[in-house]
């Protein structure tokens, strides 16, 4: 939800401090970048210390970073004070995931539990925009993450009371050299694609950020096949299965990075919406996720994930396709039906994602492999906004017909994301790739 809200605030926000597109940029993607970086230290911390001990750690410092954020006095400021609320969402998601793993160790309660799990994804996206259109309209920006605090202290009563502690037989010991490497490869390519926009491809910096990534991928992988506890636990990636589910993840979360950033300011800044009813062109889509999220855990867990993943791909590519008509006078009714193709994608992507990546893994690797997945997913969505924003650039505020052409531009290569989970879904699901989760 806070990521959501985030977005429907993001022109107020601009015209409140005078931020930039690449401001705007890291205003989301400093959450969803340290997410990504830290969620593997998190998933196996909480392995070896309690998982219900790091959830609630997580949602207090969740709080309190969205406390600082509410008081931002400017950019620079309000991107810190996201970095801060990030470390704390790096303590919740996977570490839920491996709570649910923990609590329904049967494989179908589990796949329905998933479910039921992904649905609050789509509870938050019909909640989000329209309780953050509401706040932004009403109360101002600052109110988009008071509305945090009360959640975090439910949460935290209601984990105290209702979660059972669980931890790993052995956890494991903690990775600095590690974490760093992950850190400067995500950081150098998220930071490289945003600051393309503003200083170009060829530019000493961007080259340079780039030749960090590129040797940190390379040492990462190197130092952790000789590391006998690492972060990265590279023989995962033997399971097929596992390895696919954290690729769609990336690609189709990268998909879902451009459809918020960029639907966002055409509906604000390019068809001049309230920020109120923007939030509620996105209610069909949040609704859509509610329906099918827990019908796609329920047939994954009766028939398997290849169905599910075939639809989301399908419904992305067909997405991305009819996003290409978009216009500045296409009438509002066609594009709110073309949003619904991307409802289905959401609804039925994230079950199949993480069913796959926990299914067949040692109890005690858990939160290790859900936390691969949610990296997965967290560092598509900070690419998907990077390279949105990189591309459309200011041309919102500017220049509303070059928002369209290059918004078009941004539809294409998700096309190919759509077909590339497609084509992973009839890998992963192979007989073949089955076998290779046994040999973990």
């Amino acid at each position: 939800m806070d990521i959501s809200i985030v977005n429907m605030a993001l022109p107020a926000i601009r015209d409140d401090l005078n931020a930039s597109t690449a401001g705007l940029q890291w205003t989301v993607d400093a959450y969803t970048l340290v997410l990504a970086s830290f969620l593997m230290l998190a998933g196996s911390t909480a392995d070896r210390y309690g998982r219900k001990r790091m959830f609630r750690l997580g949602l207090t410092v969740f709080g309190i970073g969205s406390l600082l954020c509410s008081l931002a006095p400017g950019i620079d400021a309000l991107i810190a004070a996201r970095a801060v609320q990030a470390v704390g969402g790096t303590m919740l998601n996977p570490v839920a995931m491996a709570i649910v793993v923990t609590v329904f160790p049967d494989r179908a309660d589990r796949a329905r539990a998933i479910g039921i799990f992904g649905a609050t994804a789509g509870l938050s996206l019909v909640l989000g925009p329209i309780l953050g259109g509401a706040l932004v309209d009403g109360l101002g920006w600052r109110s988009i993450f008071w509305v945090n605090l009360p959640i975090v202290v439910v949460a935290v009563l209601l984990a105290g009371r209702y979660v059972p502690e669980s931890r790993a037989a052995h956890g494991r010991r903690f990775d600095p050299v590690g974490q760093l490497l992950v850190v400067l490869l995500l950081g150098g390519v998220v930071t490289a694609i945003i600051e393309s926009e503003k200083r170009g491809w060829t530019a000493p910096p961007i080259l340079a950020l780039l030749l960090v990534a590129a040797v940190a991928a390379v040492v990462l992988i190197r130092y952790e096949r000789r590391r006998a506890e690492p972060m990265l636990e590279l023989g995962l990636f033997r399971s097929v299965p596992f390895s696919s589910a954290v690729v769609i993840a990336l690609v189709a979360y990268s998909g879902f990075g451009v459809f918020l950033f960029v639907t966002t300011l055409y509906l604000q800044s390019v068809r001049h919406l309230s920020a109120l009813d923007a939030g509620l062109s996105l209610l069909p889509v949040g609704l859509l996720i509610c329906v099918l999220s827990p019908l796609t855990g329920r047939v994954v867990g009766a028939r398997g994930p290849r169905l599910p993943l075939v639809v989301a791909g399908t419904a992305l590519a067909l997405g991305a396709a009819a996003s290409l008509t978009i216009g500045l006078t296409t009438p509002l009714p066609i594009v709110l039906a073309i949003f619904l193709l991307f409802g289905v994608f959401l609804g039925t992507i994230n079950p199949p994602i993480a069913n796959s990546a926990v299914s067949g893994m040692p109890v005690s690797m858990a939160g290790l492999a859900g936390s691969l997945a949610s990296v997965g997913r967290q560092t598509g969505t900070s690419l998907g906004v990077a390279v949105a924003g990189s591309i459309v650039g200011a041309t919102a505020t500017t220049d509303p017909h070059r928002f369209v052409r290059a918004a078009h531009t941004v539809w294409w290569p998700m096309i190919a994301v759509g077909l590339i989970v497609v084509a992973l879904a009839l890998i992963s699901t192979s007989r073949r790739a089955r076998l290779t989760v046994q040999e973990l």
